[in-house]
């Protein structure tokens, strides 16, 4: 997968410079492509990639995750009067 997105993302950069380099009938249309291809094909791989085997409850701001981020900084204040 990680291959993939690297292929995806060199063709989309590709299309974009060559945008800039090409005639002018091509350009916008190379640009176009290239930023529609970064924007629906590869963030999109690239976030479901990184993310697809952690737990989104780690992530957000329920009590239990408070109360240990509250727990870790006195106990990190404690360490640091030592």
């Amino acid at each position: 997968m990680k291959y993939l997105i690297w292929i995806f993302f060199i063709a989309s950069m590709g299309s974009i410079i060559a945008g800039f380099s090409a005639p002018e009938e091509n350009n916008e249309t190379l640009i176009g492509l290239g930023v529609v291809g970064l924007f629906i094909i590869v963030f999109p791989l690239f976030t479901w990639y990184r993310w697809k085997d952690r737990d989104i409850k780690d992530y957000m701001l329920t009590k239990e995750n408070l109360d240990k981020m509250r727990d870790n900084q006195k106990s990190n204040k404690k360490d640091k009067n030592k």
